[in-house]
């Protein structure tokens, strides 16, 4: 029995599109989790064929699970995972289970910012970054970098913006520096400059060595108290020497990470006609990205990721072309979801393609302070850029989140 194992999922999103795609290929479907909600809502996930729950993923348990998958007669083929921090996890087992094509030292300094800051800090795109160790002085190392404010801080293994705070004086810093200190016992803190610019998502494919940019998005950034994207616009048309720089930039990028077989994301920032890096991922952004690429493109790029990984060739030609934007949705307040109104209307409007709702009747909702915390989203489509937004942005404001507050 032909079979893919996958590390984690989110309910929603590239994660479980993987998972589903993988099902369509006619793959059985093993996933691990350490979600015991999941078991417990075992059938709403009609495409997992087989559901593991684990108390945690150590490295001995899960080779004792995959060779107990293999003795059951299951012919695992690959060992995936979409979710940080467990895509250089699942890429080791698959090097030990598998034949396999993608290897792990990139995707290890992909998923450590720090390993990344000093992998690349001789190029261009790198900003201005610092390294704060729990043995250093936290007041020497405050007043050495005060003069560089305002400064990004974040956790090393931050993800969807949680663990990622700005600072904009001395006395912002120390907090920040002493909340992450307190969250992450003897744990490094990384400092980058502040950077001011648009930004963009790159979705980037290597395949043998060649470097294949799938797709740009311009991401519109909202700054409460965390910064968090509530817009995607894919971009199906971009200026020649910005898409030239974009593509230079990422391949001197992939370059000094030594990848040859791989997907990830960039997000990069133009600060005054130059890119700068703020993070790279080892995989396929989350949330609804697939949908994005697959609705503007006709590119699965999780399946695709799962054939690179199979050792086939990936299909990266795009089938047609349109502006795709997502607005998500959040809510400025904490309160117990009582209904969501205006779903059906919104998705009825010309040009709609999706509008999904992630939280139940019943959950706590608050202000958005990780990706996490966003509420769902609407998904439009144009051949006008503009025209895409508009309808977006005009039918979310029809989707309301009643709450309880306490």
């Amino acid at each position: 029995m032909r079979t893919i194992v996958f590390i984690e999922t989110n309910k929603s999103g590239s994660s479980r599109e993987a998972i589903k795609a993988a099902e369509r290929l006619g793959f059985f479907t093993v996933l691990l989790t350490t979600k015991q909600n999941f078991i417990s809502q075992r059938t709403e996930f009609p495409d997992v064929h087989q559901m593991i729950f684990m108390q945690r993923f150590d490295d001995a348990k899960l080779k004792e699970t995959i060779i107990r998958l293999q003795k059951q007669g299951k012919r695992i083929k690959a060992i995936l995972s979409f979710i940080d921090p467990f895509v250089h996890l699942a890429a080791a087992l698959s090097e030990a289970f598998c034949p396999n094509v993608v290897f792990t030292d990139p995707i290890l300094k992909m998923e450590d910012k720090v390993l990344t800051r000093e992998l690349l800090k001789d190029l261009p795109m790198s900003p201005h970054h610092v390294i704060y160790s729990p043995d250093d002085s936290l007041e020497d190392f405050i007043q050495k970098q005060k003069e560089f404010l305002p400064l990004i801080v974040k956790s090393p293994l931050s993800t969807g913006s949680k663990d990622v705070l700005l600072a904009n004086d001395e006395n912002d810093l120390r907090q920040s520096m002493q909340e992450l200190l307190k969250k992450k016992d003897n744990e490094k803190i990384l400092l980058e400059e502040y950077l001011s610019g648009p930004q963009y998502l790159i979705e980037a494919f290597v395949y043998n060595g060649k470097v294949h940019i799938i797709a740009i998005i311009e991401q519109e950034i909202t700054f409460v108290k965390r910064f968090i994207v509530t817009g995607y616009c894919l971009l199906t048309e971009i200026n020649h020497a910005l898409y030239d720089k974009i593509y230079e930039t990422v391949s001197s990028i992939l370059q000094a990470f030594q990848m040859k077989n791989g997907t990830c994301h960039l997000e990069m920032r133009l600060v005054q006609g130059t890119l700068k890096l703020i993070e790279i991922n080892p995989r396929i952004s989350g949330g609804a990205m697939n949908r994005i690429i697959e609705v503007g493109y006709g590119i699965n790029l999780v399946e695709e990721t799962i054939q690179l990984h199979l050792g086939n060739e990936p299909c990266l030609t795009k089938k047609q072309s349109k502006y795709v934007y997502v607005h998500y949705l959040t809510v400025d307040k904490r309160g117990k979801l009582m209904k969501v109104t205006g779903k059906n209307h919104s998705s009825q409007y010309p040009g709609v393609e999706e509008v999904f709702i992630r939280p139940r009747k019943g959950q706590i909702l608050r202000p958005p302070l990780s990706m996490g915390d966003r509420c769902g989203y609407i998904l439009a489509t144009s051949d006008d850029k503009e025209e895409a937004k508009r309808i977006a942005r005009e039918t979310a404001s029809k989707v309301r989140f009643h709450l309880d507050p306490f």
